[in-house]
């Protein structure tokens, strides 16, 4: 494994994050396709809404997972922080923009939890805290994840900064999660976002 391209990992890692586990346990456990409810998300939260909360949990730990797991291997078989961090993000990219369902994906929230877990666990820790602290308290998914995500590249810089590869993951995840929720900010900014667990509109 020690000679395994870091290039062919990086599309190893795409895919694997590319995998659509919330439309496989929509089907699966709840006979849709949260495609075509709430919010058509294909994400823990809108698997929720469509199918559950068994399904929605089983999403959010494959999601996780799908982040987690590439990023560890590519940390024990190139001992390379720059290719770590890229096999991160190509794992988060590979959820928002999924090749098996044409580049239409989720917005990587537990994907890139799972990514930021593997190369600074108590980074990963802090985050996670805050985004149980902010759904306890304002019961917005997005917006939880909007704040936990604002702080990371803040607690990266601060206790990382002289890591490069970590400094760069932290700023494309922040800057991904705020493009991919800019309609979730929006309905916020309107009072029109729907909680967790609430009904939605597309």
């Amino acid at each position: 494994m020690d000679n395994f391209p870091a290039a062919a990992f990086l599309i190893v890692s795409y895919l694997v994050g590319s995998i659509p586990f919330g439309l496989f346990f929509g089907k699966s456990m709840g006979g849709v396709d949260v495609r075509t409810v709430g919010s058509g998300n294909i994400g823990a939260t809108n698997v929720l809404r469509g199918a559950g909360k068994t399904a929605a949990l089983l999403t959010l730990l494959a999601d996780a997972l799908k982040g987690l797991i590439p990023v560890l291997l590519a940390a024990r078989i190139f001992s390379d922080d720059t290719v770590t961090a890229l096999c991160g993000i190509a794992a988060i990219a590979g959820h928002n923009f999924p090749v098996y369902l044409r580049f239409k994906g989720g917005k990587g929230v537990a994907t890139s939890f799972g990514v930021v877990l593997a190369v600074a666990p108590w980074t990963g820790l802090v985050c996670l805290l805050t985004w149980a602290a902010a759904a306890a308290v304002w019961r917005y998914s997005s917006l939880s994840a909007l704040i936990a995500f604002a702080i990371y590249p803040l607690i990266t810089f601060a206790f990382h900064g002289d890591s490069r590869s970590l400094s760069m993951l932290s700023l494309f995840i922040f800057g991904l999660m705020y493009y991919r929720h800019r309609d979730n900010i929006k309905r916020l900014l309107a009072g029109t976002e729907p909680k967790i667990g609430q009904k939605s509109n597309p």
